[in-house]
């Protein structure tokens, strides 16, 4: 028998229509794409070295020459979106990952291959704010969105366990060159639909990007990141001076790339504050258990990867029920309790030997870790881009981009540095372990502050959803 209290809930539950269940299937999937080439590609780093002839010590170029445009650039590329269009840009942008998959694909040289994987950083720099920005726009803020992104989040962290899963087969059988080549169809049907699909978004009247903003803004996270990834404290200092410079034009502008309004919001500011530390620590997390169980534990690279792969898979059901408890519980709320829970199922690890019979520790830790990590994207991702109009909202999925690929990025060398300080292997693991978990555990003291300050921990309020006269042809996308 149904209570009232279900009928309620039932008839509150976010429903999507035809059209938008086809939105979000070319939306999600680009995202679900680019996510499983970036992993795949990790996994066949060593034989796309080896086809072009690039040296083990370029090896981490592979990933970096992609990473510096993806980081750098997704800030501007999310404002031009609001500026220029955002349909326009993604489809330039999926164009670009296109065209870019098959230079790196037929490459013969390193050149030609590190070109490659610089412009497919450029494409994602384009394709993934643009993206976001037409889900956040395209569906009403609320209960429907929250859903929208919970499942986007569950698809992100499915494409990185599916990318690991299958890349190593998937280079095995055919070659290291279809880790590009993969891409292309699935480019090819998006592009397909995408203009009969999605409406171009609202632009201004008078447009007017704020070029010196831009660069320095660019210029300043280029240098920043490259710092980071090459311990260079001369281009740190450039970066930091670039980003001053940024944020002084951003007060002067009269039409600025990143209005100081906006950044100094508790949301956009404390929000994508936490997708720095959930997807820095969460990814070199990873990067350090890779290294206990293949160095330590002596497992092979294919244990190694069913060993994330399954628990990766399994929380993926979290993106799925974030974003419903954020509408009950509110974003603040649920933001805490990801980070905490990330953070909390780390502490095990920390207490690792080098008896095999440590797995059975590891992998139920990766699972409770893995939960709180996609719960907390998902979370994070709806705090930095709620309470904006909808003209905003390219540079709000501009920001959470660029938080993502520059903790990505950020993550594995800084927790590395701490781990090189120990002479014995395990004993560095060890204590980059627990600097991960009091980096998580102290952000969540501040988020929880920096987010009281407005009221953010208030539940998401249910927006009518658009098209209810056409409700009798709305279903559950579930």
């Amino acid at each position: 028998m149904t209570t009232d209290a279900g009928k309620s809930e039932a008839s509150s539950a976010p429903r999507f229509n035809s059209r938008e269940r086809m939105i979000l299937f070319l939306l999600l999937g680009s995202g679900f794409m680019l996510s499983v080439d970036f992993s795949i590609l990790n996994v066949a780093l060593p034989e796309v070295g080896a086809g072009v002839g690039l040296g083990l010590s370029g090896l981490p170029w592979i990933t970096s020459a992609y990473a510096l445009p993806a980081a750098g650039f997704a800030l501007l590329f999310g404002r031009m979106g609001d500026l220029f269009g955002r349909r326009r840009l993604f489809i330039i942008g999926l164009a670009l990952l296109g065209a870019a998959s098959l230079l790196g694909g037929f490459a013969q040289n390193p050149e030609v291959l590190l070109a490659a994987r610089a412009l497919q950083g450029f494409a994602t720099a384009m394709a993934i704010p643009a993206s976001l920005s037409l889900l956040t726009s395209t569906f009403a803020e609320g209960a429907q969105r929250d859903r929208v992104l919970g499942l986007n989040g569950a698809l992100l962290s499915g494409g990185f366990t599916v990318g690991a899963l299958v890349g190593g087969v998937l280079v095995s059988l055919l070659s290291w060159r279809a880790a590009f080549f993969i891409n292309v169809p699935v480019a090819v049907v998006i592009l397909a639909f995408t203009p009969s699909l999605i409406k171009e978004s609202s632009v201004p009247d008078r447009v007017k990007l704020d070029v010196p903003g831009a660069v320095t803004a660019a210029g300043g996270l280029l240098a920043v990141i490259y710092a980071v990834i090459e311990t260079n404290i001369y281009a740190a200092v450039i970066g930091v001076v670039l980003l001053a410079s940024f944020w002084m034009i951003e007060l002067r502008s009269p039409a600025p790339l990143a209005p100081v309004r906006i950044l100094k919001r508790p949301t956009v500011k404390w929000g994508n504050y936490a997708g720095l530390v959930v997807f820095s620590m969460g990814t070199a997390m990873i990067f350090l258990m890779t290294l206990y169980l293949q160095n330590v534990l002596d497992y092979s690279p294919l244990i190694t990867g069913l060993v994330f792969g399954v628990p990766g898979l399994a929380a993926m059901v979290a993106g799925v029920i974030a974003g419903r408890s954020i509408g009950r519980h509110g974003s603040r709320k649920v933001l805490a309790v990801g980070m905490s829970v990330q953070g909390l199922a780390i502490v095990p690890l920390i207490f690792l030997g080098t008896d095999r019979v440590a797995l059975a520790i590891v992998i139920p830790a990766l699972f409770i870790a893995f939960f709180g990590h996609v719960t907390s994207i998902v979370a994070y991702t709806v705090t930095g881009t709620s309470g904006l109009p909808n003209e905003e909202q390219g540079l709000a999925t501009g920001m959470t981009a660029m938080t993502q690929q520059v903790a990505v990025t950020i993550g594995i060398p800084i927790l590395s540095t701490v781990a090189a300080t120990q002479a014995v292997e395990l004993d560095g693991l060890h204590l980059a372990l627990i600097v991960n978990v009091a980096v998580t555990l102290a952000s969540v003291v501040l988020v929880w502050l920096g987010l009281r300050a407005r009221g953010a921990d208030a539940p998401a309020a249910v927006v009518p959803l658009p098209g209810q006269a056409d409700e009798a042809l709305a279903r559950p996308l579930d």
